[in-house]
């Protein structure tokens, strides 16, 4: 599914949100037909694509990602990688579930600044069981190299 520019944000309510399978409500974050999380507001990042195990996050660094080093905060890579690994997983969903983050790991290899530009943060299901799916993500520069990698274990559940 490609990206539509009209975005929202806030909440889906519960009763919406189970009656759609993930890949429709990962579908309609990328379209923009269901609105974004706050904090893809606050921090600027976006859900560009979405395919069944597979979501992109994109975002471009500015000066409200910096640490007092100058770069971008560990924190945003790490909420770029749990936001597209769960939406991996979700995307991977019947009706009437959800998931939510178990734990994840990070490894931040190069520093993101902003000069680096559009970053692309790509989650893809490694395996989903009936409790349990794992997924890992990459974040990537616009020449495809490698900023940061991690991976992820969301509990399944019965929404």
């Amino acid at each position: 599914m490609t990206h539509s520019p009209a975005r929202t944000y806030g909440t889906v309510a519960a009763h919406a949100r189970s009656s759609l399978t993930g890949q429709a409500f990962v579908d309609g974050l990328v379209a923009g037909t269901q609105p974004l999380n706050t904090l893809a507001r606050t921090l600027g990042y976006d859900v560009t694509e979405a395919s069944r195990g597979q979501v992109v996050v994109t975002l471009m660094p500015d000066e409200r990602h910096l640490n007092p080093a100058g770069t971008v905060h560990g924190g945003v890579a790490a909420t770029l990688l749990d936001s597209c690994m769960g939406l991996a997983v979700w995307s991977t969903l019947d009706a009437g579930f959800g998931q939510t983050t178990l734990e994840f790991k990070i490894s931040l290899l190069r520093p993101i600044t902003t000069g680096t530009g559009l970053v692309r943060a790509e989650g893809s299901v490694l395996n989903r069981g009936r409790r349990v799916g794992t997924a890992e993500g990459r974040i990537t520069d616009a020449d495809g190299r490698l900023l940061a990698h991690g991976t992820t274990t969301c509990l399944i559940f019965e929404a």
